[in-house]
C-alpha cells in the first residue's frame, strides 16, 4: 500500500509480520475498501506449468484447444491440428479460490451455501476469456475458428464446470455417478467462438480421480507397458495410479493443501519472497528465496526441503517432534518452521505414502517391483526428489522417479487428435478399478506408520548404523528386514 489507510490489526491476526505491516503490506483478501488507495501488487514469479512435449499424432484439419482445469491454476494451449504446433498459450489462477483454497471447501460452498452456480460461472467465464484471447491472437482483427476444445480436471472441477450436482462428493462414499464424458457446444457453455466448437470434458476414472489423471495415464502410456509403473499427482487431493497393460488401480487421498503451503503458518505460493529451497552447508540451513530478496514465507518445495534438511541436522526427530522442546526452527529473516507446520506435512506425506502402499498391496507387488514412478503436475516438477525420498514421501530409488511435467495438458492434447470412435481413453477406462482407501482394511494402520519421517533404508545401511552404535532401534529394524528377506 503506497498511500491510503487500511487497519493493520486485521493483518496482524493473519500472520503478517510487523516489518511487512510497517512497509505497507496488507492482505487484500482481508480488507474492505472505503476510501482511495494506491496499491502495489506483488507479482507471481513462478510460472504456471504448461507443456511443450513432442508427441506423435495423425494430422487433422483446423485448430483445437486443450485445457488443464486445475484446482489452483489453469493452463490452455491453442494447437494447429495439421502440424501439431502449439500456437498460443494462456495461463491463469483458478478464480474459484475465494470459495476455498482446496477442493473440499469449494464442494462445501456449492452444497451447503448454494454457491454451485457462482462457482460454475466463474470458471466458465475465465476459461472463455483465455480461449477468446488465444483465438484472437494469431492475426490482428481475425478470430480463428475452432474445431474442438478438450478439458481435463479432477472430478469436482468436472462437475462444477459441466453443471453437475457435486453433493455426492460432499460425503461418504464420495462417489459421483455422473462423471463420464460430457460433450457440449461452445454456445451451451456461454462462449461466443467462431465455428461453435464441440467442448468435451473427458471422463473421470472413479471417485476423486478425475480426467486429469486419465490424461496422465495416456500421456505416460503406462497402460501400454508390460512393466509395473506408478503415476503420482501431488496436490491438495493426491491422486495415484498403479498398473500396466494388464490393468490399472487408482485411488485418491485427501493430502490437504500442505504441499501448496496453504495450511502452513508462513506458507505462500511460489512467488517473490518465498523460500523455495533449503540445503545444508557447514551444519547450517541455507535458504534460497525467489527474487533474491528478504524471505517473506515458504512455498511447498521449500517446506519439503526444510524438513528434510532439519532431519539431516537432527533438529527434527523421525516422529516429527522438533528437538530440544523447541516449538519452531528459524529458517531465514523472520520466517520460521513451526511444530504445527511439521505436523501438517506429516499428515499429507502419510496419506500419499499410505495410498501408494495400499495400491501396491492390492496389486500383490512391492516397491521393488515398480519400474517407474511418474511424478505429474507442478509440485512434482519443482520438488527436490532427494528431499521427497528423505522424508519418506516417495520411497522409490531416485533413478526410478520421473518428473513428467503437466501430463494432464499433454493428455488433453493427445485427445484432440483421436477420432470420435477411437478415443484413447476408452481402453483405459475398461481396465481401471477404483480403490476406496478408507475402506481398505489396513489403510489407517499404514497411514499412521507412514507419518513417520523416515527415508527408506536397506540392510547394508542398517548394518552401518549398527557398527556406529545405532542402538536398539536399528537392531530391531534390521532383524525384521532380514526375517522378511528370508521368508
Amino acid at each position: 500500500m503506497l498511500s491510503g489507510e487500511l487497519d493493520p490489526g486485521v493483518d496482524r491476526r493473519s500472520g503478517v509480520s510487523e516489518e511487512e505491516i510497517a512497509a505497507g503490506w496488507r492482505m487484500a483478501c482481508r480488507h474492505s475498501v472505503d476510501g482511495d488507495l494506491v496499491l502495489e501488487v506483488r507479482q507471481w514469479d513462478s510460472p504456471i506449468l504448461t507443456d511443450e512435449t513432442p508427441f506423435a499424432f495423425t494430422p487433422r484439419d483446423g485448430y483445437g484447444v486443450a485445457v488443464d482445469l486445475g484446482t489452483t491454476t489453469l493452463a490452455a494451449q491453442l494447437l494447429d491440428l495439421r502440424s501439431g504446433e502449439v500456437k498460443v498459450v494462456r495461463t491463469a489462477l483458478n478464480p474459484q479460490a475465494p470459495f476455498g483454497s482446496d477442493i473440499m471447501h469449494r464442494v462445501a460452498a456449492a452444497v451447503a451455501e448454494g454457491k454451485q452456480g457462482a462457482l460454475q460461472s466463474l470458471i466458465r467465464k475465465q476459461i472463455g476469456r483465455m480461449i477468446d484471447e488465444m483465438t484472437s491472437g494469431l492475426e490482428p482483427g481475425v478470430r480463428i475458428p475452432l474445431r474442438e476444445i478438450v478439458l481435463v480436471g479432477n472430478t469436482p472441477m468436472h462437475n462444477l464446470f459441466c453443471g453437475i450436482d457435486v453433493s455426492p462428493l460432499a460425503g461418504h462414499p464420495f462417489h459421483q455417478p455422473d462423471a463420464g464424458l460430457k460433450a457440449l457446444s461452445a454456445r451451451d457453455v456461454g462462449w461466443d467462438l467462431v465455428g461453435d466448437p464441440t467442448v468435451q470434458f473427458l471422463p473421470a476414472m472413479g471417485g476423486f480421480v478425475g480426467s486429469d489423471i486419465l490424461a496422465g495415464v495416456i500421456a505416460t502410456r503406462m497402460h501400454e507397458d508390460e512393466r509395473l509403473n506408478v503415476l503420482v499427482d501431488l496436490g491438495t487431493n493426491g491422486e495415484l495410479v498403479v498398473g500396466n497393460r494388464d490393468g490399472l488401480l487408482c485411488a485418491s487421498t485427501a493430502a490437504g493443501p500442505a504441499f501448496e503451503a496453504a495450511t502452513i503458518g508462513m506458507g505462500m505460493r511460489a512467488t517473490t519472497g518465498a523460500i523455495h529451497e533449503v540445503t545444508v552447508a557447514d551444519g547450517s540451513l541455507v535458504c534460497g528465496v525467489l527474487g533474491n530478496g528478504p524471505a517473506q514465507g515458504i512455498c511447498g518445495s521449500g517446506l519439503v526441503d526444510a524438513i528434510a534438511a532439519c532431519l539431516d541436522l537432527d533438529r527434527i526427530a523421525p516422529t516429527g517432534r522438533i528437538r530440544d522442546g523447541a516449538m519452531s526452527i528459524p529458517l531465514a529473516d523472520s520466517v520460521v518452521l513451526s511444530q504445527r507446520d511439521v505436523r501438517e506435512l506429516q499428515l499429507a506425506k502419510g496419506a500419499i505414502a499410505a495410498g501408494i502402499q495400499i495400491l501396491l498391496d492390492t496389486w500383490g507387488a512391492s516397491l521393488d517391483d515398480v519400474t517407474h514412478c511418474y511424478l505429474a503436475g507442478a509440485f512434482g516438477n519443482y520438488i527436490r526428489l532427494s528431499s521427497a525420498r528423505r522424508i519418506g514421501l516417495l520411497k522409490f530409488p531416485l533413478e526410478r522417479i520421473i518428473p513428467s511435467g503437466n501430463t494432464a495438458l499433454l493428455g488433453a492434447k493427445l485427445a484432440l487428435f483421436a477420432d470420435e470412435g477411437d478415443r484413447a481413453y476408452a481402453g483405459v477406462l475398461e481396465r481401471v478399478r477404483h480403490i476406496s482407501l478408507n475402506a481398505a482394511p489396513r489403510f489407517h494402520d499404514i497411514y499412521v506408520d507412514e507419518m513417520e519421517l523416515r527415508a527408506p533404508v536397506g540392510v547394508e545401511e542398517l548394518r552401518r548404523r549398527e557398527r556406529a552404535g545405532g542402538g536398539r532401534e536399528s537392531s530391531e529394524i534390521m532383524a525384521d528386514l532380514e526375517k522378511r528377506t528370508s521368508e
